[in-house]
């Protein structure tokens, strides 16, 4: 029996796959085997509730990452996406996520484990994965034969490798959801048939879920949310601008005239709301951190937020308000951990945090959730496996964030443990 084989036998193992911009509804109007297998053999939530920055288990305010892009409001320095994934002091700034906290959590004298998640070319606290890998600018998302590619390298570092965590991220149906809509066809999944033939089926526990949904975006010239045409604003008030980023946008005004740009704005046009930073809705979590602007604003769900110039023409787009069902998206869990046949309610995403911290065994950092939500898919003896039994106890006050995207490729090598060879077993508690 070869090393790989033998190994499989004696340790869970755990898969968490990424799909940008897969709406909740995507798997019903199309084939989908593969997912529908997954719903019959594990749990399929209803639809999930995207939350930004999931790996944190925290809302955007307690985070600090509030927006896809760097910037500074007195440099007026302001990056792309792709180069915000490099620049530490962007995500360094408090919050931990899960993948340093499991490199830092080593429970047991286990030699090599690991990770494959996003932002892996940063540093938290000093901390840096030990294995990255990050795709360029123009990265085609679409090439399915590099989808296959990476599939087959995930489960060589699961079996030949034999790491104990890896995530997956597939830059897809975003990228055609952006270009053609999101009512356009979706392409297949082969994760779940590569699972197979790689028999990890009995030790393997795979989650697939999404980062938000994608709703389809009006182009109606006459209703068009445009800065540069509103009669009562002018660019020469603001000191600071961050727009053309879909339905979100940030304002800094010159000393003195906030009042006056304020009140140029918040009537200007029926589906954009505009607000001062101590008045915008609490149940968002998202203004209370300094690096949120003075005035802040969100559009209406289909509408995008135009600046000095046209230069947005996505069909479709996505981070409008999540109790919007467009944003909702997908949750899929099957293997050894999870119950089968469940169909669950719909819950937040920001859940998924506490419970990949719990199938690790590791215990969670400071976080806005708890653990019971999603307690009740997982098996009877699959409780909690921390060293520290009461560790997965945390506490965490409801909110709702705006779901600002965020993709991801990366990984670390690190010591887990596994809770099921060498802990006892507890029987987990669902909520009353």
């Amino acid at each position: 029996m070869g090393r790989s084989a033998v190994l499989l036998g004696s340790r869970r193992k755990r898969l968490l796959v990424s799909f940008d911009g897969f709406r909740w509804n995507y798997d019903q109007d199309v084939n989908t085997p593969h997912l529908d297998a997954m719903a019959r053999e594990g749990v399929k939530a209803r639809y999930m509730t995207p939350a930004p920055l999931p790996p944190t288990g925290k809302y955007i305010e307690n985070h600090g990452v509030v927006h896809n892009m760097y910037y500074n409001t007195t440099s007026r320095v302001k990056l792309p996406y792709h180069a915000t994934l490099g620049i530490t002091e962007w995500w360094d700034n408090g919050s931990v996520p899960i993948w340093i906290t499991a490199q830092r959590q080593v429970m047991l004298p286990q030699p090599h484990r690991l990770f494959l998640l996003p932002r892996g070319n940063v540093t938290y606290q000093g901390a840096a994965v030990t294995l990255s890998q990050k795709e360029g600018v123009l990265h085609n998302y679409k090439n399915e034969t590099e989808w296959r590619v990476n599939v087959d390298t995930v489960m060589q570092w699961l079996t030949k490798e034999d790491l104990d965590l890896v995530t997956l991220y597939f830059g897809e149906p975003d990228s055609t959801g952006h270009k053609y809509g999101p009512e356009s066809q979706q392409r297949k999944q082969v994760v779940e048939q590569s699972i197979r033939s790689n028999h990890l089926s009995s030790v393997l526990s795979l989650i697939v879920t999404s980062d938000h949904g994608m709703t389809t975006v009006n182009k109606k010239a006459s209703d068009l949310i445009e800065f540069h045409k509103f009669p009562t604003f002018t660019f020469r008030d603001i000191e600071f601008e961050l727009l053309d980023y879909g339905p979100n946008g940030m304002l800094v005004p010159k000393a003195g005239i906030l009042e006056k740009v304020y009140s140029a704005l918040k009537h200007t046009h029926p589906r954009l709301h505009v607000y001062k930073k101590e008045s915008f809705p609490v149940s968002f979590h998202y203004a209370n951190n300094p690096r949120v602007t003075p005035l802040l604003m969100y559009s209406d769900p289909g509408y995008i937020i135009h600046g000095r110039i046209n230069v947005q023409f996505n069909n479709g787009e996505h981070g409008f308000d999540n109790r919007h069902m467009d944003m909702k998206t997908i949750f899929r869990a099957v293997g050894p951990s999870f119950k089968m046949g469940l169909e669950v309610e719909p819950f937040e995403s920001i859940h998924v945090y506490k419970l990949m911290c719990h199938l690790l065994g590791i215990v969670p950092e400071p976080n806005d959730r708890h653990l019971s939500t999603l307690l009740p898919m997982l098996r009877s003896g699959e409780g909690c496996p921390c060293v520290h039994a009461c560790a997965c106890v945390c506490t965490g006050t409801p909110v709702t964030g705006l779901p600002f995207p965020s993709p991801w490729l990366l990984g670390t090598t690190e010591s887990l443990p596994d809770p099921h060879e060498h802990l006892p077993r507890q029987v987990g508690q669902a909520p009353a």
